[in-house]
């Protein structure tokens, strides 16, 4: 069978010159199949390290663009925090701030936990450090001011 044969799958006849050198063509091909595995094994294996490494160098990229965004609360005990309100309201007020307090620092625990306790109760309660910021002392507007509308006057009554 010539290799012509083999590659269009019809019987065919050439030149014997010409059917010679096609077979040496053919031979000097990779054709051993243990030595393609061989390189093709290097070559998957080329790939998946440099996949690796662009992984890698991805996530230290990634974490340090998120690192850059974190906010470093240094809080110390006795100091001033507003406390942020996350409750799931259905209608929630619109111009009603969602920041509650001040509350203050009792203690740090580790991994970001704050211990507070209300300015009126003693009653100390626990929250991620991310719920509170520093409070610098603005004085939020707990009373309400009412002012009564008069009826208008009616014609003739002055």
């Amino acid at each position: 069978m010539s290799p012509i044969q083999i590659v269009y799958g019809k019987a065919f006849h050439l030149p014997v010159e010409i059917e010679h050198r096609a077979y040496w063509a053919v031979k000097q091909c990779n054709m051993d199949l243990t030595q393609a595995g061989v390189a093709r094994k290097l070559q998957q294996e080329c790939l998946s390290n440099e996949a690796y490494e662009n992984a890698r160098i991805y996530k230290e990229k990634t974490k340090a663009f998120h690192d850059h965004h974190i906010r470093k609360n240094d809080f110390q005990e006795g100091d001033e925090v507003l406390l942020y309100n996350s409750r799931l309201r259905f209608m929630p007020d619109k111009l009603r701030s969602r920041w509650e307090g001040p509350f203050k620092v009792k203690e740090i625990k580790p991994y970001g936990v704050v211990e507070l306790f209300g300015p009126k109760s003693e009653a100390t309660f626990k929250v991620n450090g991310y719920r509170v910021k520093k409070y610098h002392g603005y004085k939020l507007q707990r009373e309400l001011e009412v002012f009564l509308l008069e009826d208008s006057p009616k014609e003739g009554e002055v």
